[in-house]
């Protein structure tokens, strides 16, 4: 089943990217989109089959109040901790968007219908911290359908095994480097070996790997302009694709070894490449570049609503834009490393920025709250 649209039987450019094996979720979620009935309206009629959520999302969500006030109240009442109180906002809009996407979520088998929560970036470089984490989180929302956000930090490699040793679903997020990516899928593949030791049915248990487009695009196409030679502007636009068509290239390769296949006999599913940060960051690009140009069978594509908007709009599906253009890929990188462009300190560069602006995120959501419990408890004396 490849969507779960009762939409009318024109093709549209998202139908046509659902039908093409790409499993369309939304880069958001806010309690105004959950209780209009925005979201139910986007599974319905615009082919989206999962939420994603970070701390940048819950940010805008909470900061803007719209909502929340009652439970603010409730919970300043209480007077839990400012902690306590955004995990118990953030995880009632997870399991509300879960239970409305648990049709999605049986019709495929556990496949979509997927909402995904991330763990406290502050303990992205604390191990267990973040397997702790990651199980309150699980059994917080206690719903099937959340996969728990992880990054893919170097500590956190050895926390997603865990995690997913224990039988959670796990959502991989801030990959830029394609070694990183191989770390990842290698992972997944070591904590499904831990679960089946443990006796878990490893078909209840899913993964996806987010790997992050855009913002490679932003560094590298900064350093093209300061190079400042026509063959570097013409190398523009190119090397975020180039990345994760090759990403896609080695999960073709590990999903096939003799592991993962041994694996998959047992009722193990392949951890799915997921296109983030999709939406275009340079007004001088078509704004669903990072939508046409990665269509691949067994990806997922999550888009912020404005991409996804764009791509019903006039986005171009002309089927699989990935497989066939290695090479070309390949040159692409090698063509920017000629320039003296560091592959290995940019996709560096960016994951340690990507952790950090989790981070501010995420103490900007607490500010947020802790200054509106404190206004709800001035307003109870």
């Amino acid at each position: 089943m490849k969507n779960m649209s009762n939409a009318d039987s024109t093709v549209t450019p998202l139908k046509s990217l659902a039908g093409e094996g790409v499993s369309i979720w939304l880069d958001d979620l806010s309690r105004k989109r959950i209780e209009s009935g925005n979201l139910a309206e986007l599974i319905e009629n615009s082919h989206v089959v999962g939420v994603t959520t970070n701390p940048s999302i819950f940010q805008a969500a909470i900061g803007s109040g719209e909502g929340y006030e009652e439970q603010l109240a409730d919970l300043a009442t209480r007077g839990v901790t400012v902690d306590e109180a955004v995990r118990m906002m953030t995880t009632a809009d997870v399991r509300a968007a879960a239970d409305i996407l648990r049709p999605v979520y049986d019709a495929t088998q556990g496949r979509d219908g997927r909402v995904s929560i991330e763990v406290d970036p502050r303990l992205a470089h604390d191990t267990a911290a973040t397997v702790a984490e990651a199980k309150q989180l699980s059994w917080l929302v206690d719903r099937p359908n959340v996969m728990i956000k992880i990054p893919a930090t170097k500590a956190s490699l050895p926390a997603i095994a865990e995690v997913i040793g224990l039988g959670i679903s796990v959502n991989v997020t801030l990959i830029f480097s394609l070694e990183r990516y191989r770390a990842v899928m290698d992972a997944y593949l070591a904590g499904l070996e831990k679960a089946q030791a443990a006796g878990i049915d490893l078909a209840g248990i899913h993964s996806v790997a987010s790997f992050f487009v855009s913002r490679v695009d932003a560094e590298i196409d900064k350093r093209l302009d300061q190079a400042g030679t026509d063959e570097a502007r013409s190398l523009k636009g190119r090397a975020a694709l180039a990345n994760a068509r090759l990403a896609y290239e080695a999960y073709e390769e590990v999903f096939a070894s003799e592991r993962a296949t041994k694996l998959e006999t047992a009722g193990a599913n392949k951890q799915r490449p997921l296109w983030a940060s999709t939406g275009v960051k340079d007004p001088a690009y078509k704004d669903t570049l990072y939508v046409d140009e990665l269509v691949a069978p067994g990806t997922v594509n999550t888009m912020p609503e404005g991409t996804l908007k764009a791509t019903a709009d006039h986005g171009v599906i002309t089927g699989d834009t990935v497989t066939g253009g290695y090479e070309q890929a390949r040159a692409d990188l090698k063509a920017v490393d000629a320039l003296g462009i560091s592959y290995d300190e940019v996709v560096q560069q960016l994951e340690d920025e990507g952790v950090a602006k989790f981070d501010v995120a995420w103490n900007d959501l607490l500010g947020t709250v802790a200054n509106r419990l404190a206004g709800k408890e001035a307003q109870a004396k």
